[in-house]
């Protein structure tokens, strides 16, 4: 998976850094439950995300090859399957954090 300046020679570091990336799991997750987003669909659903944040982070998705930018933006097969390793964290949520308000920070 190449990504922007690796830190470390480790896959699992370098994906942790792109997944620690402002706005990237967001963005992931979106495309996650809803494929074939445009640009603008996907900045409605992060709502506080700049367009150039937002066009960042997709470049950096494309380049580690888990979207495709085909008739929308689509996760690959590697970010489909990134999508169904990130199932137990949202069950785990739903589970623990279903009654708790949203903090304000979204």
């Amino acid at each position: 998976m190449p990504t922007k300046a690796p830190r470390s020679t480790r896959p699992i570091m370098r994906l942790l850094d792109l997944m620690g990336r402002r706005w990237t799991l967001r963005i992931l997750w979106e495309l996650h439950q809803q494929p074939g987003q445009t640009f603008r669909s996907l900045r409605e659903r992060c709502a506080d995300i700049s367009p150039s944040v937002l066009n960042t982070r997709l470049t950096d998705l494309r380049e580690a090859r888990l979207i495709a930018a085909e008739d929308g933006y689509t996760l690959t097969p590697e970010g489909r399957e990134l999508g169904c390793l990130m199932m137990p964290l949202y069950h785990w949520a739903e589970e623990h954090f279903a009654n708790e308000a949203p903090s304000k920070e979204g």
